[in-house]
C-alpha cells in the first residue's frame, strides 16, 4: 500500500534539486535571454540522491565545451528490475508461424549477429533505434563529427503473442565501444514510450548527461528509483528552464520550441548542425480552442536554416475526423457527469494526465466533492506536480481511499489508474471486487477519460464488458467526449507541414503504415517524394551538401525484451517454447530402466499440463504409455550400451506423432528417462 510519508519523502528528494537552482541563481523564465548559448561542460553526479542538477542558463561568459570533457566515469550498482507486476501483461497463444515472420525483429541483443555497419562519416546521420514500426518503443540517435546524442529512450509494452515478456527496450548494441562518444540524452516528455527504458540504457551508456524539462526530470529520477534505491544520485541533469534555453551537446547545438501534448512539460527539440537543421515536436498536438494555454504555432520554425529536417510523430495519420472536441468541451463533460453523478463516480485516465486530474480536482473543489487518488504511480505524479506548483494542493478535497466510506456516495469522485485493464491496476481490482475500499454499485457511475493504446483493445473491453454488468452508467469516448487525444490527426499534419515549410519530411513514431499515410500527406502539401523518406528502424539517412540518401546497411535493432529481472535474456527459442506451452500445452512422460536388463520398471509416468486433464483421458494416456514400451523396447539392448538421448529424442518424436494423431494438437513432449 502507498505509505504517503514515504512517498513525501521521495518526492521531496526528487523536486527539491530542482526548485534549488532557480532560488540560488535568482533566474526566472522572463528573465532569460534567448539568444545566449549555454555549454554542458560541467554537470556532476550527485552525492546525495536527487541533488546537483546543473541548470541551463544563459552566461555568456562561460566557455562552449563538449558535454564530456569533464565527466569522470561512475561506478555504478547492479541495476534491478522491477517485477512483472510493474509492466502491463498481454495475453498468449498465437500461431508459430506469426513468431517464425517476426523473429528477425524479436531475436535478443545477447545473441544477435554481428551486422555490417556503414563506413564512417563525420557528416550527420539520423538513426530510429525504436519507434518506427511499432507504437512505443521511441529512440532516435543523431550522429555528427564522431559526437552522438539520443533523444528520447522508450519502452513497448509486449505483443499478445510475446507471453510472460513484460516490455521491451530498444536495442543499443549498435552503441557498444562508442559509449564515450554520447554527449548526451534529450527527453522530449515524461511518458513510458518516452523514458521508461532510461534506467536500464542510461546506466549501459554510463550515465550520459540528460536534458528536459522539470517534470520529465522528475518522473525518470522516480522511474530509477523505483528500479533501485538511490541509482537517481548517479544522473547528470541539465534542466531546460524556458525554451529560449540553447545548450551544446558536443558538436550538436540544440534549441527548443513549445508543444502540447497531453502531459506538461513536453518540449520540441531544434538540433543544428553544419549538414542540416533537424526539427523534432516529440509528441504533439494541435489544440483550437485550449484551456490554460495559449494556441501554439509552428510557423516561426521555418526561418530556421536549411536544409531543414522535420521529424514528425505521425501517429494520427489515418485520422480524418475534423470534429474532434476541443479540451474545453471534454472538461465541461467531466464536469457535468462529476455534478450530476447518483453515486460514486470513479474516473479512469493515465497517471501521467497530470494536468487533468488537477482539473479535476479543482472541480470537485468546485461542487463540494471529496477526491480520493488511487494508484501508486497517480499518487507519485500528483505530489510530484503538487510540489513543483503545477497543481494546487487542496488539502480539504483530497482524502485517502480509504477514507470513502466517511463521506456520502454522491460526494466523493475516485481518480484511478487502470483504464487499459491492467491485471493489477486499480480498476481491474475494483471490477474483480478485489478493491479493499472501493465497491461498485449500480447507480455509480464509471468514466474511462482515456483511449486505448494498440495492441490492448480486447483487454480494456472486457473490462468494459464487467462494469456494464456491475453499474448502470459506463461512460467512455464512444457515446460522450470525456477524453482528448495528446495526438495529432492528419489535418493537423499537413497543417504543421504548411507552417514548418521542411525540406525534409521523416515520419516517425508509428506502424509502418502510418508513417507511409503521413508521407502522402507530405505530398499533398507540396513536399517532393524524393524528399520524403520512412525509415524502418536502424536505417540511417546521412545528409551532406543539402542532399539526403539511406545508407545501405542497417544497424541492429532487434527486440530486446524484458522479463521479470532480466534484461535480453530471453530470445525466440524460448519465447517460441513459451507460445507452444500456451497454445498446446506440456505432455511429461517418465520412464525408469534397470540399468541391467534395460527393460522399464513399473509404467511410465505421464504428466498433462494444458494438452489434457489425465483422469478424463484414461484410455489416450494407456496408449500412450504403450508407445513409449515400445520404443523403448525396440531401441535398447541388454547386451549393448545405450544412448539415451537418442532414446528420449525417439519417445518424443513417437509419441509427438500418436498425438497429433489421436487429438490434431501438437504438445510440447518432455520424456524423462531414469536409469537404476
Amino acid at each position: 500500500m502507498f505509505n504517503k510519508k514515504q512517498g513525501a519523502d521521495i518526492v521531496g528528494e526528487i523536486v527539491a534539486d530542482l526548485k534549488m537552482p532557480i532560488k540560488q541563481q535568482g533566474q526566472s523564465n522572463q528573465a532569460k535571454k534567448p539568444n545566449t548559448w549555454k555549454t554542458s561542460a560541467s554537470p556532476v553526479a550527485s552525492k546525495k540522491p536527487m541533488q546537483g542538477d546543473k541548470a541551463v542558463g544563459n552566461n555568456s561568459a562561460q566557455p562552449q565545451v563538449q558535454a564530456q570533457t569533464q565527466m569522470k566515469t561512475q561506478t555504478q550498482p547492479q541495476m534491478k528490475i522491477q517485477p512483472k507486476a510493474q509492466a502491463k501483461k498481454n495475453s498468449a497463444g498465437s500461431s508459430r508461424a506469426n513468431a517464425h515472420a517476426k523473429s528477425s525483429k524479436r531475436s535478443s541483443a545477447t545473441r544477435s549477429k554481428p551486422m555490417q555497419e556503414n563506413p564512417k562519416s563525420d557528416h550527420l546521420r539520423i538513426t530510429p533505434m525504436g519507434g518506427n514500426e511499432e507504437v512505443g518503443r521511441n529512440m532516435t540517435m543523431f550522429e555528427y563529427g564522431g559526437d552522438i546524442i539520443i533523444l528520447d529512450m522508450g519502452i513497448q509494452f509486449p505483443e499478445e503473442d510475446m507471453p510472460g515478456i513484460d516490455y521491451i527496450v530498444p536495442n543499443i548494441s549498435y552503441l557498444k565501444g562508442k559509449e564515450k562518444n554520447v554527449r548526451g540524452v534529450i527527453f522530449s516528455h515524461g511518458h513510458l514510450d518516452h523514458i521508461g527504458a532510461a534506467p536500464i540504457l542510461l546506466r549501459q551508456l554510463g550515465n550520459p548527461p540528460i536534458v528536459g524539462r522539470d517534470l520529465t526530470l522528475a518522473l525518470i529520477k522516480k522511474k530509477m528509483e523505483d528500479y533501485e534505491k538511490n541509482s537517481a544520485s548517479t544522473l547528470k541533469t541539465l534542466r531546460i528552464n524556458a525554451v529560449s534555453d540553447k545548450i551544446r551537446l558536443g558538436k550538436f547545438a540544440i534549441e527548443f520550441f513549445e508543444v502540447e501534448h497531453s502531459v506538461k512539460d513536453a518540449v520540441g527539440v531544434i538540433i543544428r548542425t553544419p549538414d542540416g537543421t533537424v526539427i523534432h515536436p516529440g509528441d504533439w498536438l494541435m489544440d483550437k480552442n485550449p484551456v490554460s494555454h495559449e494556441k501554439v504555432t509552428y510557423d516561426h520554425l521555418s526561418t530556421l536554416p536549411s536544409p531543414r529536417i522535420l521529424m514528425l510523430e505521425s501517429l494520427g495519420a489515418t485520422d480524418t475526423n475534423t470534429t474532434h472536441a476541443p479540451e474545453s468541451e471534454m472538461y465541461k463533460n467531466l464536469g457535468d457527469l462529476m455534478i450530476n453523478a447518483k453515486g460514486l463516480i470513479v474516473i479512469g485516465t493515465f497517471s501521467s494526465q497530470i494536468e487533468r486530474i488537477g482539473k479535476l480536482i479543482e472541480i470537485a473543489d468546485g461542487i463540494g466533492k471529496k477526491v480520493a487518488l488511487d494508484g501508486y504511480s497517480m499518487k507519485m505524479n500528483i505530489e510530484i506536480a503538487q510540489e513543483l506548483g503545477y497543481i494546487k494542493a487542496f488539502k480539504n478535497t483530497l482524502i485517502s481511499v480509504n477514507e470513502i466510506h466517511k463521506h456520502p456516495r454522491n460526494k466523493v469522485v475516485v481518480i484511478c489508474t487502470g483504464a487499459q485493464g491492467e491485471g493489477n491496476a486499480v480498476l481491474s481490482r475494483i471490477v474483480n471486487d478485489e478493491h479493499r475500499f472501493v465497491q461498485i454499485q449500480k447507480d455509480d457511475t464509471v468514466v474511462f477519460s482515456s483511449s486505448v493504446i494498440p495492441g490492448n483493445e480486447r483487454t480494456v473491453q472486457r473490462l468494459k464488458d464487467d462494469l456494464y454488468r456491475k453499474c448502470d452508467n459506463v461512460i467512455h469516448s464512444d457515446i460522450l467526449d470525456v477524453h482528448v487525444s495528446g495526438h495529432s490527426n492528419a489535418h493537423d499534419i499537413q497543417e504543421i507541414l504548411r507552417q514548418i515549410k521542411p525540406d525534409f519530411f521523416l515520419p516517425v513514431y508509428g506502424n509502418h503504415y502510418m508513417l507511409k499515410e503521413a508521407a502522402k500527406l507530405g505530398e499533398k502539401v507540396g513536399i517532393k517524394k524524393e524528399n520524403i523518406f520512412v525509415l524502418d528502424n536502424g536505417h540511417q539517412l546521412e545528409l551532406a551538401e543539402n542532399k539526403a540518401k539511406v545508407l545501405p546497411n542497417k544497424i541492429d535493432t532487434s527486440y530486446v525484451m524484458v522479463d521479470g529481472l532480466g534484461v535480453g535474456d530471453v530470445g525466440e527459442v524460448v519465447l517460441r517454447d513459451r507460445q507452444l506451452l500456451a497454445k498446446d500445452g506440456m505432455f511429461t512422460i517418465v520412464v525408469i530402466i534397470d540399468s541391467k536388463t534395460k527393460k522399464i520398471i513399473g509404467t511410465p509416468q505421464i504428466t498433462s499440463r494444458g494438452f489434457i486433464f489425465v483422469k478424463e483421458n484414461f484410455d489416450l494416456v494407456n496408449a500412450t504409455k504403450r508407445v513409449v514400451e515400445k520404443v523403448v523396447k525396440e531401441k535398447t539392448s541388454a547386451d549393448t550400451h545405450v544412448n539415451w538421448d537418442y532414446v528420449k529424442n525417439n519417445i518424443r518424436e513417437a509419441v509427438g506423432s500418436y498425438l497429433f494423431t489421436k487429438t490434431e494438437r501438437r504438445p510440447m513432449v518432455l520424456p524423462v528417462v531414469i536409469e537404476v
